[in-house]
């Protein structure tokens, strides 16, 4: 089927204003000339940042869908499950409160996130919590306060490097431990900071994501170490994104902040948007490093966070403390979240290996990130495919499938590993939604088996 081309935005239309007649000094050419032309501030200077690679491929999706196309949703990261009815009641309760209230968030908020993390083995005052509309928002205010270099893990998460380009700084593309994700090796990061100091631009910062996107793998404890290792090293702050820390699909699994081994230069963030599905509510929790380092990006956050968003929506704090306070129908609800983004991300992993691709069995929410390189030959020979965006749009154009490619996270074009998301597999509804929740075995139900069997069907067309 045609494809009608990736997600732009267009520039509004400007409409002409209803000219003044002078009859004495008619319009020329050249005044036409100016007014048509753009302002300068728009004309050149700066550069452009395109659309988030994962919000653009689901507008394209959405778009397909309201064409009547088929399509199979596996390009973007949420977790396509209903608003529990506990969180949307406490939301709705809270509606008509409108004043603005604290810029580092409500003292009820900040005690709640204490406490999560507290249970978490993080020692948490109040005071060291600050509150924003998404982890996301968080994460660019703390780039932008600490206005310096950072390494980031290749890949990882496409909206990093954009945020560190946009606070005016460079970010520079760590390769992590074989067969892990989301954190740098640390011998790498030792090289990288070197050859950063050596050309005058120092890496000051290492953001690291715990467990994994685009991978869905989890570091190990003995790379957190190592990491924190280099941190010390190097005099890096350590950006923890912890946002799929509630989703380890085995429970029994260690995870290790890297808060807890080096908690005076660490920073960590988190959000609902993953674990209790409430993306589209933006609102997310940063915990400030301990002592000196803490007061002082609390200090600069604090600054920026009144100058950008004022405070968070208060109904949505309202509905946020009542999630981190961990009540047991939300906790019932995360597990079972849990369990089916296990499901159906190691069942969509299986269908890539039975394949002959190279994929690492994921370890958290609902990614994989296979490798296309076994077809390489047969893709350039059958398709004309020698890059991963190739890769990308001919499983659009011809399947229908949305998907990620390697370079939207770091890695070169060259690369044919691309990123696979099934959060979007578990229904059209509501009804289909729940339904998979509460499934002993979501994969016998229809539609998701129809989805992975389709999945299936498209790469065995493809090898073909």
């Amino acid at each position: 089927m045609p494809w009608a081309g990736p997600a732009t935005i267009t520039e509004p239309t400007t409409l002409p204003l209803p000219s003044i007649k002078t009859p004495h000094r008619p319009a020329t050419p050249s005044t036409k000339a100016r007014s048509a032309a753009p302002p300068a501030a728009l004309s050149g200077g700066s550069t452009a940042v395109p659309v988030s690679a994962t919000l653009a491929a689901n507008e394209e999706l959405a778009a397909r869908r309201r064409r009547g196309e088929p399509v199979l949703p596996l390009a973007f990261g949420e977790a396509g499950l209903p608003v529990h009815p506990r969180l949307a009641a406490e939301l709705a309760a809270t509606a008509g409160v409108g004043a603005y209230g604290p810029v580092a968030g409500s003292q009820r908020l900040r005690a709640a996130a204490a406490g999560y993390w507290s249970r978490r083995g993080l020692a948490t005052d109040p005071d060291a919590v600050m509150a924003g509309p998404g982890s996301k928002a968080l994460l660019f205010g703390i780039l932008l306060a600490l206005g310096t270099d950072v390494a980031l893990a290749k890949p990882s998460w496409v909206s990093y490097a954009a945020q560190a380009t946009l606070t005016g700084v460079v970010p520079h593309f760590v390769p992590t431990v074989p067969g892990q994700g989301g954190v740098c090796d640390a011998s790498s990061l030792d090289a990288a900071c070197r050859a950063s100091r050596a050309a005058g631009r120092p890496i000051g910062a290492v953001l690291v994501t715990m467990p994994d996107n685009p991978t869905g793998r989890l570091a190990s404890p003995a790379a957190v170490r190592d990491l924190c290792a280099a941190a010390e090293r190097n005099d890096l702050v350590i950006i923890s994104d912890e946002i799929y820390r509630d989703l380890v699909h085995d429970p029994a699994t260690a995870f290790l902040s890297p808060a807890v081994v080096a908690p005076h230069r660490t920073v960590v963030t988190t959000a609902l948007s993953k674990n209790l599905a409430v993306g589209g509510w933006r609102i997310g929790v940063a915990r400030m490093p301990d002592g000196a380092a803490g007061a002082i990006l609390r200090r600069r956050l604090l600054g920026i966070a009144s100058e950008v968003w004022s405070a968070a929506a208060a109904p949505v704090q309202q509905a946020a403390a009542l999630a981190l306070d961990e009540p047991a129908d939300l906790t019932e609800r995360i597990m079972r979240s849990r369990s089916l983004h296990a499901a159906i991300s190691h069942a969509a992993a299986r269908v890539c290996a039975d394949a002959g691709l190279d994929v690492a069995p994921p370890h958290a929410a609902f990614y994989l990130y296979p490798d296309f390189e076994p077809w390489r030959e047969h893709l350039r020979g059958k398709f004309g495919v020698r890059t991963g965006p190739d890769l990308v749009t001919l499983l659009l154009n011809r399947y229908g499938a949305g998907t990620l490619p390697g370079s939207a996270f770091g890695e070169p074009a060259s690369a044919l590993r691309l990123r696979l998301a099934t959060g979007l597999l578990y229904g059209d509804t509501d009804e289909q939604r729940e339904q998979a929740l509460a499934a002993v075995d979501p994969l016998q139900l229809p539609w998701i088996s129809d989805a992975l069997t389709r999945f299936g069907d498209i790469l065995t067309d493809i090898a073909a």
